[in-house]
């Protein structure tokens, strides 16, 4: 009987069976989310970081973006959103403060930001038809947009912060972007059931292996993506020792360990 309830499904409603969410992560900081309508949205494309041996190819194979998610003004983040969004039309989401600094000083298209994709943190925005809503969650780092010609080499780029995405028919997910451990992330747990986290686990500029392990105890997701790791020799958080201080927590959470240009498919 189940079987012919899913044929039944497949053949008069197919958008309902092949509801998935694909994931690819580019390395650092950067990924790529396709939406089960085929929304595209890059958070932090940074394409053609080191740690990404495809980056120029990777880079070239985005004709379609909808969305681009900037979580704070540092370059690592900021990447290539601005090369993409002239050749997509890709729209910018990110705090009010960096994303007139981004048009201003960074060379964002100007008609590309606006009040529509713009919020600030516990604020929660609905965009792509419905289909996608992001919530602002802050972070504990720093932001400044770096301009080599201006008068003054480091301009204000914002509050840093994270986003918490949830997809219709789709999962929950929350980038943290670049952060300490803080405890208000017990909050984001509390209110909202996470599908997959996305962790910075570096050290140096974010929390390391440990830090990163209990804010996943915080957050408590179904799955943890590591992110934000192994892109320079500085960064010496590294992948198994972050499994180790996951175990020591005892947590139910999945780990996904993506290699560098993997899509993940969630359905």
């Amino acid at each position: 009987m189940k079987k012919l309830i899913l044929l039944f499904l497949a053949i008069f409603f197919p958008s309902i069976c092949l509801a998935t969410t694909e994931i690819t992560w580019y390395g650092h900081a950067s990924f790529k989310i396709k939406t089960p309508k085929g929304n595209v949205l890059l958070i932090d494309p940074w394409i053609t970081n080191p740690a990404n041996k495809e980056g120029k190819k990777h880079l070239q194979e985005l004709r379609k973006v909808d969305l681009i998610l900037l979580t704070h003004a540092h370059a690592d983040h900021i990447g290539n959103s601005v090369e993409i969004a002239k050749a997509t039309g890709a729209k910018l989401v990110a705090t009010y403060d960096l994303g007139k600094a981004m048009v201003k000083y960074g060379g964002y298209p100007e008609k590309q930001f606006g009040y529509e994709t713009t919020g600030n943190f516990g604020g929660e925005i609905t965009l792509l038809e419905g289909e996608v809503k992001v919530l602002f969650v802050p972070a504990v780092h720093s932001s400044a947009l770096e301009i080599k010609d201006a008068p003054q080499s480091l301009i204000y780029g914002g509050n840093p912060g994270g986003f918490l995405i949830t997809i219709k028919n789709g999962p929950t997910i929350y980038h943290t972007g670049d952060t300490d451990l803080f405890e208000d992330m017990k909050l984001i747990g509390l209110i909202h059931k996470v599908d997959i986290m996305l962790v910075c686990i570096g050290d140096k500029f974010t929390m390391g292996p440990k830090r990163a392990a209990i804010a996943t105890k915080f957050v408590n997701p179904k799955m943890v993506i590591p992110m934000h790791f192994g892109t320079f020799p500085v960064l010496t958080g590294t992948l198994e020792e972050f499994e180790k201080e996951l175990e020591e927590q005892k947590l139910q959470t999945k780990l996904l360990k993506i290699r560098v240009g993997e899509t993940l498919k969630i359905e």
